[in-house]
């Protein structure tokens, strides 16, 4: 702060004469010194100056003189003696007194100049203090900063810099870590508010049947601040690029100082270099932990378990189970297990003991349990019973899929095109469609002729022509179990394959 009229006082000896009376008056800082000899000096003054004169053009009615320095804010008046005056005139003592304005008798040995040169040093030391200050919190952040704890370390020793509280948030505004009497309910109100409302979208302008998409971080803030009844808050984010990644947020019941802003800077500044230091150490583990699922794929085991025992993880003992998820869902797996991605990134995959299989609030695929060496399988089949749990949410065991036929273990896309090309010779541009129907009645009825011609109300030699036609067609023997078997799968997939939609014109 500013030195205050009453360290000014008593640095140039200078003598109180009226106006000082009432508690408090010489506490009023002093920003600067001006001196002047106009009749009215307020159009050149900001306000806290201590003003110096020696009365040279001082005539007229003093009271409104006094009054305008009173309304312009000055801190004090000196008046220099021995120059035009050998003592102030008693007029305007009586004025100031009645104004409540400091007046300040400045003896005829001290120059302004000096009084000047005083305040200015005195204003160069508090300056200097300021910096100090700032310089000391900056490095008990930095300190903090290092510690095991990082972020919550640094947030903690903000809230006692500024002698208030402190709080670290997420992007969405969930409170992540804060400290004691932290206002947060306020700050989350506030950043759900702008980020809804604070551009809010013509209603002519929105698409039909809802609002037009934006961007994530389209309506959040760059900063913010917040004040009221002694309560003073800044908001401000953390990012390394455009989008925040998070706010911090900082309070206290006085206002905020330059000196208190620099040291909020600069915890932001350690905020976002340890949100980005983590986000960056955290991709590099994921990249790792992709290798050793690799390793893993390959058999071998313990050349993975040597490159994962640097991360402090350790892998799961057999037997194990392979969890699928979608990729959005490996933030979550990692806190409980080993996790990676799989599938270009597409599939989200934890190895998990078996007793400690996990359940997943996303659809999810669990293999049976399943060893090192049989990893490879055990992921296809997570894989396979993730593609059944998005039909129908939540988990599904892959051994819960043998109950629902062997098309259920199959890949729905690899099923079809199977049957397509199994069954093209009788699906083609001129084939009969009574042969496929033929077929699938001989298949049904296990190659009972009688049982199949009486399902399609025929006679039974013509059904024997028909399956000769067939077999002629396939180029395949109708009495071989292993081929009624593949055309039983094909026929099965054939006619679980979506319908393809109506060409143009053709709907009614």
């Amino acid at each position: 702060m500013p030195p205050s009229l009453q360290t000014v006082v008593r640095r140039m000896n200078l003598r109180p004469l009226a106006g000082t009376s009432a508690p408090g008056v010489l506490d009023a800082a002093v920003r600067w010194v001006a001196v002047s000899e106009l009749a009215d000096p307020t159009p050149y003054l900001e306000g806290g100056e201590l003003l110096l004169t020696t009365g040279m053009r001082m005539e007229g009615d003093l009271y409104h003189y006094v009054a305008r320095l009173v309304a312009r804010g000055v801190a004090g008046l000196g008046f220099g003696v021995g120059v035009s005056h050998e003592e102030v005139p008693p007029a305007l003592v009586e004025a100031a007194e009645e104004a409540g304005l400091p007046l300040l008798e400045v003896p005829r040995e001290t120059p302004f100049i000096a009084v000047g040169k005083a305040v200015s040093e005195l204003l160069a030391a508090e300056q200097y203090e300021e910096i100090s200050r700032a310089f000391a919190a900056q490095g008990r952040l930095t300190r903090a900063a290092l510690r095991p704890e990082g972020m919550h370390a640094v947030i903690d020793r903000l809230a006692k810099e500024v002698g208030g509280w402190a709080a670290l948030l997420e992007e969405s505004g969930e409170v992540r870590h804060a400290t004691r009497g932290a206002k947060t309910e306020a700050v989350s109100a506030e950043l759900t508010r702008l980020r809804v409302g604070r551009h809010p979208e013509p209603a002519d302008a929105r698409p039909r049947g809802g609002r037009r998409p934006e961007p994530a971080d389209a309506r959040l803030p760059s900063s913010l601040a917040l004040s009221g009844p002694g309560e003073h808050i800044v908001v401000q984010p953390l990012s390394g690029g455009t989008r925040p990644r998070g706010f911090f947020a900082v309070g206290a019941k006085h206002p905020f100082s330059p000196v208190t802003h620099t040291v909020i800077n600069a915890a932001g500044s350690l905020l976002t270099l340890a949100m980005e230091q983590g986000r960056t150490q955290l991709a590099a583990a994921r990249r790792l932990r992709v290798g050793v699922l690799e390793m893993l794929l390959a058999g071998e085991e313990e050349h993975a378990r040597a490159v994962l025992g640097p991360l402090g993880e350790r892998l799961p003992e057999g037997p194990l189970v392979v969890l699928a998820a979608p990729a959005d869902a490996l933030e979550a797996l990692e806190a409980h297990a080993f996790a990676a991605l799989a599938d270009d990134g597409r599939t989200a995959v934890a190895l998990v003991a078996e007793e400690a299989a996990l359940s997943a609030e996303a659809p999810a695929g669990l293999s049976l349990p399943s060893g090192y060496t049989t990893l490879p399988n055990a992921l296809d089949q997570a894989r396979r019973a993730l593609e059944a749990a998005k039909g129908r949410g939540g988990v599904v065991r892959f051994g819960e899929l043998a109950g629902q036929g062997l098309l259920a273990l199959l890949d729905p896309a690899a099923a079809q095109a199977f049957s397509a090309a199994i069954l093209a010779p009788l699906t083609t541009y001129g084939s009969r469609a009574d042969l496929v129907e033929s077929l699938r009645a001989y298949l049904d009825s296990n190659g009972h002729w009688d049982a199949a011609a009486q399902r399609l109300g025929v006679h039974r030699h013509t059904l024997r022509y028909r399956m000769r036609r067939v077999a002629d067609l396939l180029g395949r023997d109708l009495d071989d179990p292993g081929v009624r078997a593949e055309l039983w799968l094909a026929m099965e997939a054939a006619g679980r394959a979506p319908t393809p939609p109506s060409p143009p014109g053709n709907s009614r």
